[in-house]
Protein backbone atom coordinates (compact mmCIF):
# COMPACT_ATOMS: atom_id res chain seq x y z
CA UNK A 1 0.00 0.00 0.00
CA UNK A 2 1.19 3.50 -0.82
CA UNK A 3 1.04 6.11 1.94
CA UNK A 4 0.15 9.58 0.72
CA UNK A 5 0.88 12.56 2.95
CA UNK A 6 -1.46 15.47 2.25
CA UNK A 7 -2.99 18.47 3.99
CA UNK A 8 -6.57 19.60 3.52
CA UNK A 9 -5.62 23.25 2.99
CA UNK A 10 -3.19 22.46 0.15
CA UNK A 11 -4.83 22.83 -3.31
CA UNK A 12 -2.63 20.16 -4.90
CA UNK A 13 -3.38 17.80 -2.03
CA UNK A 14 -7.08 18.44 -2.40
CA UNK A 15 -6.91 17.09 -5.96
CA UNK A 16 -4.93 14.06 -4.86
CA UNK A 17 -7.35 13.33 -2.03
CA UNK A 18 -10.30 13.53 -4.44
CA UNK A 19 -8.67 11.17 -6.94
CA UNK A 20 -7.56 8.59 -4.37
CA UNK A 21 -10.40 8.74 -1.83
CA UNK A 22 -11.92 5.38 -2.74
CA UNK A 23 -8.75 3.65 -3.89
CA UNK A 24 -7.74 0.89 -1.45
CA UNK A 25 -4.16 0.91 -2.77
CA UNK A 26 -3.52 4.29 -1.14
CA UNK A 27 -3.60 5.35 2.52
CA UNK A 28 -4.31 9.08 2.72
CA UNK A 29 -2.67 10.71 5.74
CA UNK A 30 -3.65 14.32 6.39
CA UNK A 31 -0.78 15.87 8.35
CA UNK A 32 -3.05 18.66 9.59
CA UNK A 33 -5.59 16.26 11.04
CA UNK A 34 -3.53 15.11 14.03
CA UNK A 35 -0.14 16.02 15.49
CA UNK A 36 0.81 12.31 15.30
CA UNK A 37 0.54 12.48 11.49
CA UNK A 38 2.55 15.71 11.38
CA UNK A 39 5.32 14.20 13.51
CA UNK A 40 5.50 11.11 11.31
CA UNK A 41 5.73 13.25 8.18
CA UNK A 42 8.36 15.57 9.69
CA UNK A 43 10.47 12.57 10.76
CA UNK A 44 10.33 11.32 7.16
CA UNK A 45 11.06 14.79 5.73
CA UNK A 46 14.00 15.31 8.08
CA UNK A 47 15.66 11.98 7.30
CA UNK A 48 14.80 10.82 3.77
CA UNK A 49 17.23 12.00 1.06
CA UNK A 50 14.38 12.51 -1.44
CA UNK A 51 13.44 15.68 0.43
CA UNK A 52 16.81 17.41 -0.06
CA UNK A 53 15.79 19.12 -3.30
CA UNK A 54 12.32 19.92 -1.99
CA UNK A 55 13.73 21.60 1.09
CA UNK A 56 16.36 23.47 -0.97
CA UNK A 57 13.51 24.99 -3.01
CA UNK A 58 11.66 26.02 0.16
CA UNK A 59 8.84 23.58 -0.47
CA UNK A 60 7.07 21.46 2.13
CA UNK A 61 7.01 18.23 0.15
CA UNK A 62 3.29 17.51 -0.06
CA UNK A 63 1.63 15.71 -1.61
CA UNK A 64 4.16 13.00 -0.86
CA UNK A 65 3.86 9.39 -2.00
CA UNK A 66 5.68 6.71 0.02
CA UNK A 67 5.57 3.37 -1.77
CA UNK A 68 5.76 -0.07 -0.17
CA UNK A 69 9.53 -0.23 -0.77
CA UNK A 70 9.88 3.16 1.05
CA UNK A 71 10.65 4.99 -2.20
CA UNK A 72 9.45 8.59 -1.96
CA UNK A 73 7.97 10.56 -4.85
CA UNK A 74 6.29 13.91 -5.25
CA UNK A 75 4.81 13.02 -8.63
CA UNK A 76 1.40 11.49 -9.19
CA UNK A 77 1.54 7.79 -9.95
CA UNK A 78 0.90 6.82 -13.56
CA UNK A 79 -2.73 6.95 -14.59
CA UNK A 80 -3.74 9.82 -12.32
CA UNK A 81 -4.55 13.31 -13.59
CA UNK A 82 -1.60 15.73 -13.29
CA UNK A 83 -1.73 18.48 -10.68
CA UNK A 84 -2.60 21.96 -11.84
CA UNK A 85 -0.65 24.09 -9.36
CA UNK A 86 2.80 24.28 -7.87
CA UNK A 87 3.69 22.33 -4.77
CA UNK A 88 3.10 24.07 -1.48
CA UNK A 89 6.10 26.07 -0.40
CA UNK A 90 7.17 27.56 2.87
CA UNK A 91 7.18 31.04 1.35
CA UNK A 92 3.49 30.74 0.47
CA UNK A 93 4.00 30.95 -3.30
CA UNK A 94 2.71 27.45 -4.04
CA UNK A 95 -0.51 27.42 -2.03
Amino acid sequence: MTRVYVMSTCPDCHEVKAQLADNPDYELIDIGEHVRHLKTFLRLRDTHPAFAEVKAKGQIGIPCFVFADETVSFELPEGLVPLVGESCSLDGKGC
